[in-house]
């Protein structure tokens, strides 16, 4: 277990089921009952972005939509989330990020504070903001923002496989904040964080990586859920494995959405060459397990084992595959 960390397993894997950032994931299984099956996860849904054909190349096309409390209590962080979670999603799919799409409904107080926030998370990620929409609006704010970037070897859960070995990676830098689940690493990594997000596209053209997914707010096990999900796959997570920021109690790391941290699916005998990438960047990255096809996702440490659930017999995001 990690040091200082006094929790018992049965207590980490109640909190992963009670995070109701995963809880929520089952609604996206609405999308599939009105749309249907899509042709494949690659051209959407169930990846982080869909991947488009653009005249011989790939790009990622995604998009988010910031919670409206969020926004009510937070419109700055709001704006820069808007921005963040997009730029991750694009990296997460081994894309180099080209622009970001807003759109704005809010008084022009928050709208303004909103915008503020995109632009000091654009300027920090090295993204433009390349066109968006604003209607001032004195009723509840609604923030949403949408990502297009450049993949020429896109990632894709659809690549993960037994076998394959599950690497987390992580910017420990910084604090967690106290008032919401997230872990803003960039406030001390700043200018580094541009060159962090576009790691992925590298490890991707070079075969390092094949499938990856970024942390979201279904915490590093649930997002791990999301990406097993599409083929039954399984894993044990060695939980005393896992890069974790000192003085984090599991109970909150695994629930968190940090803002650098990626689950990549990484091809037996190029675990090396992946975690030096990180290294070389000072990013914290670990091997803690090896896809398998049991379909069941599990946690160990300190000797003990857990099941966390049987991808079976759990509903992550029911959409269909």
């Amino acid at each position: 277990m990690t040091a200082g960390t006094r929790e018992s397993l049965a207590d980490i894997v109640a909190s992963v089921l009670d995070n109701p950032g995963l809880r929520s994931k089952a609604e996206i299984g609405l999308v599939g009952e009105v749309l249907g099956a899509a042709p494949d996860w690659l051209g959407g849904p169930g990846d982080d972005g869909a991947v488009v054909d653009a005249g011989g190349t790939r790009v990622v096309a995604c998009g988010e939509a910031v919670f409206p409390p969020f926004v009510a209590a937070d419109p700055h962080g709001a704006g820069f989330a808007a921005v963040l979670t997009n730029v991750n999603d694009l990296a997460a799919m081994g894309a180099v990020p080209l622009g970001v799409v807003d759109t704005v409904v809010a008084s022009e107080a928050v709208a303004r504070t909103v915008l503020e926030g995109m632009r000091e998370a654009c300027t920090l990620l090295d993204v433009p903001i390349i066109g968006g929409h604003l209607t001032i609006h004195d009723g509840t704010p609604a923030v949403s923002a949408f990502g297009v970037g450049h993949a020429p070897s896109p990632l894709s859960v659809t690549n993960a496989a037994p076998g394959q070995s599950l690497v987390v990676a992580a910017a420990l830098d910084g604090a967690m904040r106290p008032d919401f689940p997230f872990f803003p690493a960039f406030e001390a990594r700043g200018s580094r964080c541009a060159g962090d997000v576009r790691l992925l596209s590298r490890l991707a053209g070079e075969g390092v990586c094949v499938a990856s997914k970024d942390i979201s707010m279904a915490g590093l096990i649930g997002s791990l859920a999301m990406l097993l999900e599409c083929d039954g796959l399984g894993v044990t997570v060695d939980l005393d494995a896992v890069p974790t920021p000192a003085g984090v109690p599991l109970t909150r790391w695994l629930n968190c959405f940090p803002s650098f941290g990626f689950l990549l699916c990484v091809p037996a005998g190029r675990e090396d060459e992946c975690l030096a990438a990180f290294a070389e960047r000072e990013l914290a990255a670990a091997v803690v397990g090896t896809l398998d096809a049991s379909g069941e996702l599990a946690v160990t440490a300190g000797g003990e084992r857990a099941t966390v659930m049987r991808m079976e017999e759990f509903r992550v995001t029911g959409l269909p595959r």
